[in-house]
């Protein structure tokens, strides 16, 4: 009897003593545990309270310097806009641009058998005066010609007097700002042509020599990544090429730019490349068509397009366009370049 006692009380000990020691263990494990994240949580706190220190006692950072700009070129810039019995466009084109920080002049090519009405010269003129602010005044003017031809909003301008050109047709708007950005681009290179609307060429493999050429529109410039011309629809150049265009570019291309009324913006893009041996620039840049489909969405508008590049290539007696896959794209205004 007594030993039994004696067992059970040995056992019963133990149990105890193996119950006390895990009671410690597991305790130790907690304490330790919560040593661990009171000491990160103090070394974290600290830290951050020394960075906020650190913070609040810089100076602020200056602020970023203006955009640069690259030396003037002739003053701002000029639009010479092409237009056609379109008045409302007209009017809502002239009102948005004559907005402009640097526009000089506002140039109006006018092919229509009739002259301007009187409500239409009082309402533009109101309207550039209205946009006038700061001792700024742009001037308008109305190019009349005696011939309707495409050729005449490249005639040359006698009393032009910025030596940038935007050439841009009636039906078609970009912000300001973006305007703006590519004079910014065109001063920097005044010989290129600096435009919005890329197109391509390339040689027709299938007719086995590399003396003929493909037209290509725009799907063709996204498709590839490349392009060779920038469409005088909405594009800085030299006012110089006028001069060029008028007198000394091949006469057999205004001939055909004015019996078929098309192409007379690849024949400027051929001038301008055959001048400089260099690519024209694209601009990346919203465009708002406020217009009615052109020419452009007309059957047969590429193969015409296509013949418009084989001749000027025979008038030239080479093919003068350049190739690249250039584009400039201004920065601040996005997140991703």
């Amino acid at each position: 009897m007594r030993g039994s006692c004696c067992c059970w009380n040995r056992r019963t000990e133990q149990r105890f003593r193996l119950l006390a020691i895990s009671t410690v263990k597991s305790l130790k494990i907690k304490l330790l545990l919560f040593c661990c994240v009171a000491f990160t949580l103090l070394a974290f706190s600290t830290s951050a309270s020394s960075f906020v220190l650190w913070i609040n006692n810089q100076t602020p950072p200056p602020p970023p310097p203006p955009p640069p700009r690259f030396p003037d070129s002739g003053k701002g810039y000029s639009i010479v806009m092409n237009t056609w019995k379109r008045y409302d466009l007209l009017k809502q084109s002239i009102k948005h641009y004559s907005s402009c920080p640097r526009l000089e002049s506002v140039h109006i090519v006018w092919s229509e058998p009739d002259p301007p009405s009187d409500i239409l010269l009082k309402f533009l003129h109101h309207v550039v005066k209205s946009k006038s602010k700061d001792g700024r005044y742009v001037k308008l003017r109305f190019d009349i010609n005696k011939e309707d031809s495409l050729n005449n909003r490249f005639k040359e301008i006698k009393d032009l007097e910025t030596d940038a050109v935007f050439s841009i047709d009636d039906d078609v708007i970009f912000p300001c700002s973006t305007v703006e950005f590519a004079f910014d681009v065109w001063q920097s290179a005044p010989d290129t042509m600096v435009g919005f609307v890329p197109r391509v060429h390339w040689v027709d493999s299938l007719e086995g020599n590399d003396s003929k050429f493909i037209y290509g529109g725009w799907w063709s410039v996204w498709w590839t990544g490349t392009y060779s011309m920038v469409l005088s629809k909405a594009a800085f150049f030299h006012k110089k090429y006028f001069n060029i265009y008028t007198n000394e570019m091949p006469s057999s291309i205004r001939e055909y730019v004015t019996k078929n009324r098309n192409c007379e913006d690849i024949a400027m893009s051929f001038l301008v490349a055959n001048a400089t041996g260099a690519p024209p620039i694209w601009v990346k840049g919203k465009i708002l068509e406020i217009g009615s489909t052109g020419i452009s969405s007309l059957g047969g508008h590429s193969e015409r397009r296509t013949e418009c590049v084989n001749r000027f290539v025979a008038a030239y007696g080479r093919m003068p366009l350049v190739s690249t896959s250039v584009k400039a794209v201004d920065s601040r205004n996005i997140w991703f370049w």
